[in-house]
C-alpha cells in the first residue's frame, strides 16, 4: 500500500495548483469557430458502433436534429435550463447533438426517454466492483483526506484522483484494479463505458453535480448507496438536462477562474469538455502551459468540431439566444 502521506500530497497536487492561481472576474473570450481547419479523427469505437448500425453519422446528426426541430416542449426545457444555470441554451443542444451523433442514436420522440426511464426503476443493482460496494472502497484509507472536503463536486473528484493515482492498474492488497476509469469500473454495473438517457450522463458525474443541481432546481441530493435513485435521475429527460446544464456551467466556470479564459462563447469547446470530461485537470494544465506568457487556446475534439461546424444551423432553433 503506498504510504497515506505521499498520496495525500499526489492527490491534492491539481488542487494546490488551480488554488494558487489569481482568480479572474472575467476570462479571455474564445474566438467562436474551430481551431482546426479539418474535424479531428474521430475515435475507432464510434465509427465501428455506428457502422454496426448500418447508420452514418450525419443520418444521427439529422436525427437528433430533426427530434430538436419537432419538440417545442424540448427546446422549452431546454431553455427553461440554460436560465437556471445561467447559459446560453446553444451548450446544451451542441451536447445533445455531440452525444447522439457519435455515441448514440436519437430516439424519435422525448417521450420514448422517459418510457425508458421508467423501465430502469424496477432494476436492482449496486456500484462496486467485485463485490465490494463503492462507499465500502473509498473507506480506506487512501480516500481519508477526501472526507474533509465539502460539497459533492469536490469529494467525488478527490475520491476520483484517489482511484487514478493510487489503484488505478495496480495491484493493492492483492487485488488487481482494472486499467480504467473510476467511473467504469464502480458506476457502470451493466457494462463498462455505458451513459444513460437524453443526456448521456455518467452515474459519477451526477454524483459530482448533485449539491448544485439541488441547489439549483430542487431534486433530491443523489447517494451512492441509491444506485436506482441515481439512474432515475440521468433517465428523466427533465432532471437530465438539469444536469447537463450543470455540467457545462461549471466547465464554464472552471476555465475562467483556472485557466482565465471565457469558453461560454464558443459552444465546440463546451461540447469538447461535455464528451471528456475532467474540466479541472485540462484548465490546470491550459494554464500551466500558457504561465510563461504562452497563447495557446482551448482546442475542440471531433465532437465539439462537428458542433462548431453546424452552429448557424442549431442557432436557428434558439434565434433568440
Amino acid at each position: 500500500m503506498i504510504p497515506g502521506g505521499w498520496t495525500r500530497v499526489f492527490c491534492l497536487t491539481v488542487g494546490l495548483l488551480v488554488a494558487a492561481l489569481p482568480a479572474q472576474a472575467a476570462g479571455r473570450p474564445v474566438p467562436e469557430g474551430n481551431r482546426f481547419a479539418e474535424q479531428p479523427a474521430v475515435p475507432g469505437a464510434s465509427s465501428r458502433r455506428t457502422s454496426g448500425l448500418n447508420t452514418t453519422f450525419e443520418a444521427k446528426y439529422r436525427r437528433i436534429y430533426d427530434l430538436l426541430a419537432s419538440d417545442e416542449g424540448l427546446r422549452t426545457k431546454i431553455r427553461s435550463a440554460g436560465r437556471a444555470y445561467g447559459i446560453d441554451p446553444i451548450h446544451i443542444v451542441g451536447a445533445l447533438v455531440g452525444e447522439h451523433t457519435y455515441n448514440v442514436d436519437a430516439y424519435d420522440r422525448l417521450q420514448s426517454y422517459y418510457v425508458k426511464a421508467v423501465a430502469y426503476a424496477g432494476e436492482r443493482f449496486s456500484f462496486g466492483y467485485k463485490g465490494e460496494n463503492v462507499l465500502t472502497f473509498v473507506a480506506r484509507e487512501p480516500f481519508a483526506h477526501c472526507g474533509e472536503l465539502t460539497g459533492s463536486y469536490a469529494l467525488w473528484s478527490c475520491r476520483e484522483r484517489v482511484w487514478d493515482n493510487v489503484f488505478r492498474g495496480r495491484t493493492v492488497d492483492g487485488v488487481r484494479y482494472p486499467n480504467d476509469r473510476f467511473s467504469a469500473v464502480f458506476f457502470q454495473p451493466f457494462f463498462a463505458g455505458q451513459t444513460f438517457g437524453l443526456g448521456q450522463i455518467n452515474p459519477l458525474t451526477a454524483l459530482k453535480m448533485s449539491d448544485r443541481v439541488m441547489k439549483v432546481s430542487g431534486y433530491p441530493k443523489l447517494q451512492a448507496d441509491d444506485p436506482i435513485g441515481v439512474y432515475q435521475a440521468i433517465m428523466d429527460p427533465d432532471r437530465s438536462l438539469a444536469y447537463m446544464a450543470a455540467i457545462l456551467a461549471s466547465s464554464i466556470e472552471v476555465y475562467k477562474r483556472v485557466a482565465n479564459f471565457d469558453i461560454s462563447t464558443n459552444p465546440g469547446i463546451t461540447a469538447t469538455l461535455y464528451n471528456v470530461g475532467d474540466p479541472d485537470l485540462r484548465a490546470a494544465v491550459l494554464a500551466r502551459r500558457n504561465g510563461g506568457g504562452g497563447r495557446h487556446l482551448p482546442e475542440e475534439n471531433y465532437y465539439g468540431w462537428l458542433v462548431n461546424d453546424r452552429l448557424e444551423e442549431l442557432r436557428k432553433l434558439f434565434p433568440e439566444s
